[in-house]
């Protein structure tokens, strides 16, 4: 009796917590469709012309498109660079090491308000224009720890003797790295880019020290809180929601449907 009311509690709680949890998603998506005046505040009726009309309002199609600018240039060097380190570290022995894997916890580990100002300031003093440049250059720089600790755990796990193999068969140092490394660290290196881009994508607080006059997503929504967000910023946050999910099931039923050729195959 006592497990069957401990199994009830634990449903319950469960319940409760993924309400809470989506909530949020459920008002931002909902009021996607309000037909909102001045504010998107208070329900005043369904309309489709948020969804239709999406760019009516050409500021918030700018900080989006903005935003995935950012996003996938960030994503795309810090892997880049990001994977080098993580293979390097893992492969080879060199001075600082243990130094260089420290430093490369830090911007984890420090407050992002205290990176922004100090990247401000950094920008100030070399007289450094601050843009969507800059704002690029700061998100590669803090996305690259994320990266390197999520292809690093990857590459460790890695059997040496694949790549000794592909060398024993007259494969040159690309054609080892292309034809077997890549594949193999190819899991960790898609985390590691989705983590980034959602990082780099949501980010605020050091994207508003080095941005300048240059407008992101997160950015506008602060700003346009003041006088009220519009009914456009629930329409591009609902579709990055339903994209994400898009894509989850996609990776689901492609990994289901390559289990069942395995198991067919075998």
């Amino acid at each position: 009796m006592t497990g069957r009311f401990r199994g009830w509690g634990v449903t319950i709680y469960s319940i409760v917590v993924f309400a809470i949890l989506l909530v949020p998603i459920g008002y931002t998506v909902l009021f996607s469709f309000n037909d909102a005046k001045r504010t998107n505040i208070i329900w005043r009726g369904f309309t489709l012309d948020n969804w239709t009309g999406i760019c009516d309002d050409a500021r918030v199609c700018g900080a989006f498109g903005a935003s995935i600018l950012v996003g996938v240039v960030a994503t795309v060097f810090a892997c880049a660079l990001g994977t080098a380190i993580a293979i390097a570290l893992v492969r080879f022995r060199f001075r600082f090491r243990n130094a260089l894997t420290i430093l490369l916890f830090l911007p984890m580990a420090t407050p992002e308000i205290v990176l922004g100002a100090g990247l401000s300031s950094q920008l100030v003093n070399l007289g450094i224009e601050k843009n969507l440049v800059t704002v690029i250059a700061a998100h590669v720089m803090f996305c690259i720890s994320f990266v390197v600790v999520t292809v690093r755990a990857r590459a460790a796990s890695l059997d040496p003797s694949l790549e000794e193999a592909g060398r024993d068969l007259y494969g040159s140092p690309a054609q080892v790295f292309w034809r077997v490394t890549f594949p193999l660290l190819l899991p960790g290196i898609v985390a590691a880019a989705l983590l980034s881009f959602a990082l780099s994508f949501d980010d605020f607080i050091i994207t508003n020290f080095v941005s300048g006059s240059a407008e992101t997503l997160p950015k506008y929504i602060y700003i346009a809180a003041a006088r009220g967000i519009p009914p456009q910023a629930n329409v591009f946050a609902s579709l990055i929601f339903f994209l994400a999910i898009a894509a989850v099931i996609a990776v689901e039923l492609a990994g289901a449907a390559r289990r069942k050729r395995l198991l067919r195959a075998g």
